[in-house]
């Protein structure tokens, strides 16, 4: 009886109207009327993957992790808000359907098949959770603890791989003659690396190559490793653990979710488990678990969704604020902070010459780093992921806002010396780096709509120009164009100020001054 309770999924859909996904023309619909065949096939009844997604959510959310935090809070009308407390803590009750990140985010890592970090103290569910994204996948829940890596010190390349044959080390006359028995692990579609800061520095690097690449490589033998959700735990991503973990490896994790603490008042549905002597991953429905099939069908469907101009551009607005560090490079294409830390120049000495600007205002100033061309790609899947999780044709702006903080956790590093933390309001952001994230990006929206910059962005319509490319365009429109360019250039170096979005429109004038140049001396060759 109590499996039966523990298995329980609802027959009413997560969503009451729910879009259908984009539909790829067939050539074949050209030969059919607009009635149907009478021998054509019955229509596929099977619960959409977007469906079967939120299914699996609202099962781990509400009966497995037992995860009451909708932190990732959508409003489709005005919501009920209370202060509490001396510090006037905000509590939004919201109006649309929301969500809690520590059960959401690994779910999209999981329909995306990329990496995710659970962090957080010990006995907070973080390995059970990611044991319940390997049964998800189909895999026994025996076979996925049996697959699960421990990270700990004495761990060798071999503990991580694989081990070469006896007999072939014997009979090889040279490395390539050696057959890897490699283990089973690797060629699973969920992998889990538990403690991953427990694992020794050279170990790690296999680690690295194996996460970013997709293969392993052991005595020049190689195993592809096909494409998968990883699932990674630590107790402490701030230092902790036997060995520091390095850069390119954190680099490749893709978003960190927190494990929150839990609520006792839901005591009684542990004790429940006790009396059932029943786990989680051992009673999950047959109705959430995806094929490998439909784990492949998911990431395309992912990937179809739509991301608005609009939206788009406020990333791009978003993403210039960072980088620019005016005292770094004499030259304007080395302005960045890159520069100043592969220099190793100290970041004192390189905020204390930043005096022209505001330091409260421009939001470059409180970080000490940019974002990679992988952050970016990552945030527009993640976003991607949230528009078909919550069954939407393209992406929202808040679908953008909510993942962006968990995606740049570890990306975008905060100064914490900057006048902005000075501030007693904002005191609380130096240790809630979700909160400061996502504050910092509705203050980047701000400034957008300041600026107008969906409606003037004369940067944004000479690059849509040149878009439509250059063929049979004469020397006289190319001269027009190279002289609007550096129009405008001198109108936007009036202000004498400085600030990243600026620097950023200058770099793509100054490529297409340069396009338009070489396009002009070919003409005038021809």
């Amino acid at each position: 009886m109590f499996k039966q309770l523990f298995q329980r999924i609802s027959a009413a859909p997560t969503l009451p109207k729910t879009q259908a996904a984009a539909r790829k023309f067939d050539v074949a619909d050209f030969y059919r009327g607009p009635i149907p065949e009478a021998d054509s096939a019955p229509a596929d009844t099977a619960m959409a993957l977007d469906e079967k997604l939120r299914q699996a959510y609202f099962w781990i959310v509400n009966t497995a992790i037992l995860s009451p935090h909708y932190d990732i809070e959508y409003q489709n009308e005005p919501s009920p808000q209370f202060l509490v407390g001396d510090k006037k803590s905000r509590l939004t009750l919201p109006s649309a359907q929301s969500y809690s990140s520590y059960v959401l985010l690994p779910l999209l890592s999981f329909a995306t098949q990329r990496k995710c970090l659970f962090v957080g103290g010990p006995g907070r569910g973080k390995t059970a959770s990611a044991i319940l994204m390997g049964v998800l996948a189909g895999y026994p829940v025996r076979e996925v603890k049996r697959a699960m890596q421990h990270g700990h010190p004495q761990m060798t390349i071999a503990d991580l791989l694989g081990n070469p044959l006896p007999a072939d080390l014997m009979r090889a006359e040279s490395t390539s003659d050696i057959r890897i028995s490699w283990r089973r692990w690797l060629s699973m579609r969920v992998k889990i690396i538990d403690e991953y800061n427990r694992i020794p520095t050279r170990t790690q690097s296999a680690l690295l190559t194996l996460m970013g690449d997709g293969y392993a490589e052991l005595m020049d033998q190689i195993f592809e490793s096909p494409a998968s959700a990883w699932f990674l735990t630590a107790n402490d991503d701030q230092g902790g653990g036997t060995y520091q973990v390095i850069d390119a490896l954190r680099d490749r994790i893709d978003v960190i979710v927190q494990a929150l603490p839990f609520n006792p008042r839901f005591l009684d549905q542990l004790l429940m488990r006790i009396e059932g002597n029943l786990q989680p991953e051992q009673a999950v429905p047959a109705q959430i678990v995806f094929t490998e099939a439909e784990l492949d069908q998911m990431q395309t469907q992912v990937r179809e969704v739509a991301i608005p101009v609009p939206v788009r551009r406020r990333l791009e607005f978003f993403a210039s604020q960072f980088e620019l560090a005016e005292a770094a490079g004499e030259q304007f294409e080395y302005k960045g902070k890159d520069t100043a830390r592969l220099a190793g120049t100290d970041w004192a000495w390189l905020t204390a010459q930043d005096t022209g600007r505001d330091r409260m205002k421009d939001l470059g100033c409180q970080t000490k780093n940019g974002l990679s061309v992988r952050n970016l790609m990552t945030l527009l899947v993640y976003a991607k992921a949230m528009a078909f999780f919550r069954g939407q044709a393209e992406v929202a702006l808040e679908d953008l806002r909510q993942v962006l903080p968990f995606v740049l956790n570890d990306k975008l590093k905060p100064d914490l010396d900057a006048p902005f933390f000075a501030v007693p309001n904002n005191a609380m952001f130096k240790s809630d780096r979700i909160g400061w994230l996502r504050q910092l990006f509705d203050a980047s929206c701000a400034e957008y709509d300041r600026l107008d910059l969906d409606r003037t962005d004369p940067v944004g319509e000479l690059a849509a120009q040149f878009a439509q490319g250059l063929e049979g365009l004469g020397e006289k429109d190319a001269v027009r164009r190279l002289t609007e360019i550096e129009r405008l250039v001198a109108q936007l170096t009036q202000g004498g100020k400085l600030y990243g979005p600026l620097h950023d429109d200058l770099m793509l004038l100054k490529y297409l001054h340069q396009r338009y140049r070489n396009y002009l001396v070919w003409v005038r060759q021809q």
